[in-house]
């Protein structure tokens, strides 16, 4: 097999050799072929020239991986890696993994080489089933996966190993026969919609900002360690955990848990996005988040709780709106959710003051630390918001 050359739209693939180690050492010095994928660190000249010679020629005669190097078809130049890294010809059965070197990004080469691999590994070794794996947070490699027509899966809990020994989670997904995506066919709305948000979650979390009525501003951002004081005052509030779901008691362990661990989880696996609203000198004064749902990515739902000594100031439905407009508009949800245990009147006021339809009374919906309560349901549509944040200014009626 390792006589195996592939041409695609310009690229030559074909097994490494010895001459290739220099530019494979050049490519693997870049931090994000580092921060992505297994090769050691520091990567030093002798791995390179171990993986074009030793790993590489070992693989083909085993028959346990093909990998390959992508290349320029007129001028040679290297331009990264694509093949597959584990091969099981007996239970037709391989995983492509790719890399593409800092001066080749932007072209496509990625994806069309991978998708040559997966062809050639369809047609001529017969395989059966294509895996794909990416570290949770690889919203590149997961784009690619998305335009070549790759299942997502789900998370494989500790599925990978890392070069330091500990092992991360990552995304799964598969390719089966028929289902490989040629050049030319259309997207499906759902892969293009996971596209365009893998697009907003591959870059830092934005600040979003907002004006209350009176022209204060405030902003939802990421939390950090600024705002831990202030999440567990706000969170010990009797009536936080009358209507919210917080741990009760509240400890300072839960609050770090908050900014350390679930917002930037949330954003890094694409999930949604957990921030804090905080008044013009940057105080925290409340949480919001917005939550895509797993199973369609089209829809989201809301969550907030403003602190005692910010409410009544209009913060959660300014906050609300912005962030429902960025939901709606950036994300390109086409449905944001709102929920709340009945007799949660602040939290109704600022879900139809931000433009919610109220849409029913669920019964015994919501479990409230362990007991069965009915819950108020609302959603948000594109449009909804048009005029209420006008109203709401010239009213006056916005607060929370």
């Amino acid at each position: 097999m390792g006589t195996v050359k592939l041409r695609e739209a310009g690229l030559l693939l074909r097994a490494f050799e010895p001459g290739d180690a220099e530019p494979v050492f050049r490519a693997c010095q870049d931090a994000e072929i580092q921060r992505w994928t297994n090769v050691p660190r520091p990567y030093l000249p002798r791995h390179a020239i171990d993986f074009v010679t030793s790993y590489s020629e070992q693989a083909w005669r085993t028959g346990t991986a093909a990998p390959l190097g992508v290349f320029d078809a007129a001028t040679g130049e290297l331009l990264g890696s694509s093949g597959l890294i584990m091969l099981q010809r007996d239970y037709r059965v391989g995983e492509v993994g790719y890399w593409v070197a800092p001066w080749a990004r932007g072209r496509g080469v990625a994806t069309t080489a991978t998708r040559a691999v997966a062809r050639w590994a369809q047609t001529a070794l017969g395989l059966e089933r294509i895996a794909w794996r990416a570290e949770v947070g690889n919203q590149a490699s997961r784009t690619i996966a998305h335009h070549l027509g790759f299942r997502m899966e789900g998370v494989l809990r500790y599925g990978a190993p890392r070069h330091d020994g500990h092992r991360v989670d990552c995304w799964s997904a598969s390719l089966l026969p028929g289902e490989l995506r040629e050049p030319g066919t259309p997207l499906s709305p759902s892969d293009a919609l996971a596209i365009r948000q893998a697009a907003v979650f591959g870059r830092p979390q934005p600040t979003l900002t907002a004006m209350i009525t009176g022209g204060e501003p405030i902003a939802l951002r990421a939390p950090d360690e600024r705002d831990l004081d202030g999440v567990v005052a706000a969170c010990r509030d009797p009536e936080t955990a009358r209507w919210t779901t917080v741990p009760a008691p509240y400890s300072r362990a839960n609050a770090e848990y908050f900014v350390h661990g679930r917002a930037p989880s949330r954003w890094a696996t694409g999930t949604g996005l957990v921030g804090v609203v905080v008044d013009a000198g940057d105080r925290y004064c409340g949480s919001m988040e917005l939550r895509l749902d797993p199973d369609d990515l089209s829809v989201a739902d809301v969550g907030y709780l403003i602190a005692p000594w910010a409410r009544g100031r209009g913060y959660a439905t300014a906050a609300l709106r912005e962030l429902c407009r960025w939901g709606l508009e950036t994300l390109g949800v086409r449905r944001i959710e709102w929920g709340a245990n009945v007799g949660n009147d602040a939290s109704r006021r600022v879900a139809e003051r931000a433009g919610f339809t109220i849409e029913g009374t669920s019964r015994a919906r919501a479990l409230h630390r362990g007991e069965a309560r009915d819950s108020w349901t609302g959603a948000l549509l594109p449009g909804d918001t048009s005029t209420a944040g006008a109203a709401a200014a010239v009213s006056g009626e916005n607060r929370s």
